[in-house]
């Protein structure tokens, strides 16, 4: 024994945890890459065209391969076959490719009115089914590379400080989750719409690279513990069978259930959070996506806490049931209509990642206790892919609900942005201005002047019904260009555009007050809808801490053996 400790580089504290920053570097770009969108879901709006339903269709897109190819469940056992180190890389590089694809999909203008006819679902505008097939892409990998990591800190620190690795392994994803939150909207707002999705790009060839050092350090762990290595018998590899005891294990269910529904709570809650925060709360648009970003920010400390609370005190079912338990205050808080105010919001959102960090600081580290490790791979896999089930289905249901509920708000930016759009054209191209110089300057007064009116305005909207969106149109476009007739382009062109931009958001923007048009969102029912998933989740959190007490887990137990 004392030969193994001396030899065994997981003994070593610094090169452990040193195999874990590399290994968690590597979805540190996932996590910025999941969220980057989300933050600009008014921009896509306004500027791509794009309906909520859209919006909602992009980011279930994620799960669509894992769930329905069953990819999640084929990575599993391809990591319980092949290994840590050659499923890392192939994920790594796929989530690279699949944010390619995205990329080019959203940067490329295709022709107006576009779309695929897609059997079952109908038609889909071409942008939208091109960006969700990369983001379906990007989900292939971002969840092989989740397992993988989940059984690497398993391998480096079983025995030792798993929960507090497996809680910083999530902080430093998570870091990834704020800077997308953080920084997303305002690079698009200062750049192009394309911005973050190219940010993301050059992050996730860091990711590749990382992951890549974390081999060369796992490659010399198995070096290191050749001559102790205890020869495995055919008893103790994994084999396709073992899935049949994963899946009749109980307790394994209960955990999976509560996996997919407190993630449902709160992932797509974090995709329509700056969305939210604009429209119920009147926050700018530059400074909305710092609310959702207290969340992750908060966890970064909170989860490696309560991970380490768990390892030396255990009551891991019991923190799960405290950690529901503060999902179902925030939301039933932000669900009530008549709270407007941002700082009540703020207050809830770092609750809430208070109630974020309890739940998989003590839920990851208890699945080894449930299942062998030699089925590990394939468990996370299955949960995994169950988890994926809820980020497929609830952000269609939200989107559509979203839409279902505002059904105004969509076609109104569109009649918006087409009277900017028309009259920019033709004054601007007259006066030789690039295609791209019109479409920035079309795409910052269109989002500008809605987001004004979203932020500002104090009107009681009328329903589209109400109003002669041609009248509209044409009012914008006749005002716009009465006062374009005052611009003296011969100026440099940066000042040119620079007075174009406010010339088209300052007359827009007085239309939309005296025709009162909605372009405002309601999130009541999205709310109600997270409520729901919270109040399911700590029916699960108790189911599972009833059936530890019967099988004898461990849960309740800590972690490191003295």
């Amino acid at each position: 024994m004392t030969d193994k400790i001396v030899q065994s580089l997981r003994e070593s504290k610094g090169t452990r945890w040193t195999a874990l920053i590399l290994a968690s570097l590597s979805i540190f770009g996932a996590y910025y890459f999941n969220y980057a969108l989300s933050s600009i879901k008014p921009m896509l709006e306004s500027i791509l065209g794009w309906n909520s339903e859209d919006f909602g269709t992009y980011t279930s897109a994620y799960a669509w391969f894992n769930v329905f190819l069953f990819m999640l469940i084929i990575s599993g056992f391809i990591l319980d076959k092949l290994g840590i180190r050659k499923t890392g890389l192939g994920a790594t590089i796929v989530m690279f490719l699949g944010t390619a694809l995205n990329y080019w999909a959203v940067k490329h203008q295709f022709p107006e009115g576009a779309v695929i006819n897609i059997p079952l679902l109908g038609a889909m505008k071409t942008q939208v089914f091109l960006s969700s097939i990369g983001f379906a892409i990007f989900g292939v990998g971002t969840e092989a590379i989740g397992i993988t990591i989940s059984k690497a800190v398993v391998r480096w620190f079983k025995g030792k400080e798993m929960a507090l690795a497996m809680g910083m392994q999530m902080s430093i994803a998570r870091l990834g989750t704020l800077l997308a939150l953080a920084i997303s909207l305002p690079l698009a707002k200062n750049f192009t719409v394309t911005a973050p999705i190219l940010f993301a790009l050059i992050v996730m060839i860091m990711g590749v690279v990382s992951f890549t050092l974390f081999s060369i350090l796992d490659k010399k762990l198995d070096k290191s513990e050749e001559s102790t290595k205890e020869e495995v018998s055919s008893d103790d590899e994994f084999k396709i069978k073992d899935i049949l005891l994963i899946i009749g294990n109980k307790g394994f269910w209960y955990i999976a259930i509560l996996c997919v529904l407190f993630y449902s709570a709160v992932f797509p809650f974090l995709f329509y959070a700056t969305d939210l925060m604009i429209n119920k709360y009147n926050v700018s648009p530059y400074l909305a996506g710092t609310i959702p970003a207290l969340l992750p920010f908060g966890t970064l400390f909170l989860t490696p806490l309560f991970g380490g609370i768990y390892d030396k005190y255990g009551k891991g079912a019991t923190i799960m049931i405290v950690g529901s338990l503060i999902l179902i205050f925030v939301h039933g808080i932000l669900a009530i209509p008549s709270v407007t105010l941002w700082w009540i919001a703020a207050v809830m959102v770092i609750i809430l990642g208070i109630g974020f960090s309890l739940v998989p600081s003590a839920m990851w580290p208890s699945v080894p206790k449930i299942i062998p490790e030699k089925q590990l791979g394939t468990a996370y896999a299955v949960i995994f892919w169950i988890q994926n089930i809820g980020l497929l289905f609830i952000p269609l249901i939200l989107g559509s609900v979203l839409n279902s509920t505002n059904p105004d708000v969509s076609p109104n930016k569109i009649v918006v942005k087409t009277a900017i759009e028309k009259v920019f054209k033709e004054v601007l191209t007259a006066d030789n201005f690039t295609g791209k110089d019109i479409d920035k300057a079309v795409e910052k007064a269109t989002g500008t002047a809605v987001d004004s009116i979203v932020q500002y305005a104090d009107y009681v909207p009328v329903t589209i019904k109400e109003v002669n969106t041609e009248n509209v149109q044409n009012e914008i476009y006749t005002n716009i260009s009465k006062e374009m007739s005052k611009v003296n382009f011969s100026e440099k062109k940066e000042y040119v555009l620079k007075n174009v931009i406010i010339i088209g958001k300052r007359n827009a923007y007085k239309v939309i007050e005296k025709e009162k048009l909605n372009l405002r969102y309601d999130y009541f029912y999205d709310m109600l809808i997270f409520l729901g998933l919270s109040i399911l989740s700590l029916f699960f959190a108790f189911m599972l801490r009833i059936e530890d007490k019967k099988k004898g887990y461990g849960l309740e137990l800590p972690n490191i053996k003295k």
